[in-house]
């Protein structure tokens, strides 16, 4: 056996060598568990059940983002529904109309689930507004005014017309409000406010 004094002198010992492997930051927190423990010193079926485990996780993680977004969209959806409650001004001035537009009003009501789910005024101007005169107005009329009345309908009569005519708004139908501007200005007021205009 060589002693260290019998090395020629001059040498020196070769310090042996020492093979780093780098490993990334992400490799490193996937080879161990939750407890810190490197994979490598566990049994098979132990990594089996630490890797269904992680899938477990991730899955029920994904599962409670989808349903809370889920919820979100749902609250949202019901906040827009109520915020946007569809509102509709009807403009009447042709008095062979009346009964056309008084059923397309019925018919919308109707066709939005009542009354609830919609706000509707009518404006009523010119020559049309004869027909609602209370001492004049036939039977149909007068009903389909009374329940309009009751659904919240806004049933607005020009005030130039009612000069006109020379009325006021007690030889009306029962409901009946008085456009003070006149029916074009409460008109243009209505959809300011955001109604859409129609007139059939």
């Amino acid at each position: 056996m060589r002693r260290a004094r019998d090395r020629p002198q001059g040498t020196r010992r070769t310090p042996p060598q020492v093979i780093c492997h780098r490993q990334s930051r992400a490799q490193l927190l996937f080879a161990h568990d939750l407890s810190g423990k490197p994979l490598h010193t566990f049994p098979d079926h132990a990594l089996k059940e630490i890797a269904m485990n992680r899938r477990n996780i991730l899955w029920s993680t994904v599962s409670a983002l989808g349903a809370a977004f889920a919820a979100s969209r749902a609250n949202a959806a019901t906040e827009t529904t109520k915020l946007d409650k569809l509102k509709v001004v009807y403009h009447l001035s042709d008095a062979d109309k009346v009964n056309f537009v008084l059923g397309n009003i019925q018919n919308h009501i109707d066709g939005v689930g009542g009354p609830d789910h919609v706000t509707i005024a009518l404006v009523i101007h010119g020559p049309a507004l004869k027909a609602f005169h209370s001492a004049q107005a036939n039977p149909d009329i007068t009903k389909r005014i009374g329940d309009f009345s009751k659904d919240g309908v806004e049933l607005a009569a020009c005030s130039n017309t009612m000069k006109a005519q020379n009325i006021t708004l007690t030889d009306l139908l029962p409901g009946f409000v008085s456009a003070e501007k006149g029916g074009v200005v409460r008109l243009a007021e209505l959809q300011s406010q955001g109604y859409l205009y129609l007139r059939p």
